[in-house]
């Protein structure tokens, strides 16, 4: 699944070329994602300029002045541009054009796991958003907040910092490899970890997420931005998919394991 860095970098790659153009048609194939795609933005969307391209967790939108299309790419989804000429395959789903001669904004999703939603008024107002914690790049995310949300939390430090409500868009990718550079083991309870380490983690968050985002993203096997290039951040992890490998920095032997059905890996001897 796309996270934070990937979906910023597809925000990032797709905003430069529909910043300001008039949205002449939506093409929707496939209405069926993960949920309906609305009427409105059928109705709504075409004839609209595009003002702004924001990211809210891993969300973007498309901000026009009738209203916000809400994109989420799901486990598969896709945004990229193709000529006006080139036919859709078989899961290019929709299709935004800007007029007969401009690229067409596509975009794809073999397992149909993302969204469109339409959104008036302010987009974070919308279901999906409401209810969203800080975004971890921002000052909203310091240790003083993160300290405040895990005290007496019995829950493993890497699972309670995948909650959206607490933080947005740290995955299970940047969760794994901030916490080793935090020194942190993901099944300490979030509340038995102290202030001065939680501060250490806060920044490690920040630190891998942005050294991802400068490197376009992380590649894994259904991920390309919307640049059409695909990240080139796996190249410098130090411990997530690297299970029985040995750790970068002692050499013993990296240990994974199942949390919340998710792929953990971790060193015994780093991280405490």
């Amino acid at each position: 699944m796309p996270e934070l860095p990937e979906v910023e970098t597809t925000k990032n790659g797709i905003a430069p070329h529909i910043l300001n153009k008039t949205i002449s048609a939506i093409e929707i194939r496939q209405p069926q994602l993960r949920w309906p795609i609305p009427a409105e933005v059928s109705e709504k969307l075409p004839h609209q300029i595009v003002r702004s391209v924001t990211r809210r967790g891993k969300y973007i939108g498309v901000h026009t002045d009738a209203g916000t299309l809400i994109i989420h790419l799901g486990m598969s989804g896709r945004l990229y541009f193709v000529a006006p000429n080139i036919p859709p395959l078989f899961h290019d789903h929709v299709d935004i054009h800007f007029g007969a001669d401009e690229p067409i904004l596509r975009y794809t999703d073999p397992r149909r796991f993302g969204a469109m939603m339409w959104q008036e008024g302010e987009w974070t107002g919308h279901p999906l958003l409401n209810h969203l914690g800080p975004e971890p790049l921002t000052d909203a995310f310091n240790v003083e907040y993160l300290h405040s949300k895990a005290k007496g939390r019995k829950q493993a430090i890497k699972q309670f910092i995948m909650d959206s409500k607490i933080v947005v868009g740290v995955g299970n990718i940047y969760a794994n490899e901030a916490l080793f550079m935090a020194g942190i083991r993901p099944t300490r309870a979030a509340g038995n970890i102290s202030k001065a380490r939680l501060a250490a983690f806060v920044e490690a968050i920040k630190e891998v997420l942005e050294a991802a985002i400068a490197q376009g993203g992380t590649t894994l096997k259904d991920f390309i931005g919307g640049d059409g290039k695909p990240g080139y951040f796996k190249q410098e992890l130090k411990v997530y998919g690297r299970a029985d490998q040995p750790c970068r920095v002692c050499d013993s032997v990296l240990i994974e394991i199942r949390q919340g059905q998710r792929s953990t890996v971790y060193c015994a001897k780093c991280q405490k």
